[in-house]
């Protein structure tokens, strides 16, 4: 099949049923694919986008998905091959912008104490999907988009295998469990509540997959 095919939705999906076809879809996508900016990512953030697009539920008029994509920390970047003598390494406390669809995007969002605001540092930041049916009446949103009206955003985690040996054993203790906050995967919509809890499942669903689907 080809890899546009993907995005190919069948009729009659309701919510539920919609983002188990994306996920099977996605899982066949992302198959035998480690790297996540060159592949993985760029493949799940225009899947996604264009499978919501030939949803009548979001394809269309003001109900209308108008940006899918990701904010990544920058640790994760591959460092450039060139760059001057005196370039400082990219600031941990904020997440750059990865592959998206849509419209161009805000190049940063900032997370550190006291700096971070808006949907996608609290995701990242608190480590749990943030649902935003109303973005101006969301503190401190920040309007990358003035069109788009409602916002889903869902943390992207890693799970911190345990530290091995008898040497380690009270670090592994504490680690064992712990999640790595990697980035977030952000979606908006030009419709007021385009997004619901199905739609969160849904994706948390997808996000867990695409972590898994990668070597970071």
């Amino acid at each position: 099949m080809p890899h546009a095919d993907s995005a190919m939705i069948p009729a009659g999906l309701d919510k539920v049923a919609f983002w188990a076809h994306v996920h099977e879809q996605l899982r066949h996508l992302l198959a035998g694919q480690r790297d996540w900016v060159c592949t993985n990512l760029a493949n799940a953030s225009s899947l996604i986008y264009n499978s919501l697009y030939a949803c009548p539920e979001f394809g269309s008029g003001e109900r209308m998905v108008n940006w899918c994509g990701f904010y990544l920390h920058p640790t994760l970047f591959p460092a450039p091959r060139f760059s001057a003598p005196a370039a400082a390494p990219p600031a941990p406390e904020r997440l750059l912008l990865g592959p998206f669809c849509g419209k161009p995007a805000c190049q940063l969002i900032h997370v550190a104490p006291g700096r971070a605001r808006g949907v996608c540092a609290d995701a990242y930041v608190h480590r749990r999907t943030v649902l935003v049916p109303d973005v101006d009446a969301y503190p401190g949103h920040i309007a990358c988009d003035g069109e788009t009206k409602s916002e889903v955003v869902c943390p992207l985690l890693l799970r911190v295998p345990a530290a091995a040996g008898a040497e380690a054993e009270a670090e592994a203790e504490a680690e064992a469990g712990a999640e790595r906050a990697l980035g977030v995967l952000d979606l908006d919509c030009l419709a007021l509540g385009g997004f619901d809890e199905r739609d969160r499942d849904g994706l948390e669903r997808i996000a867990q997959l695409v972590v898994d689907a990668c070597d970071w």
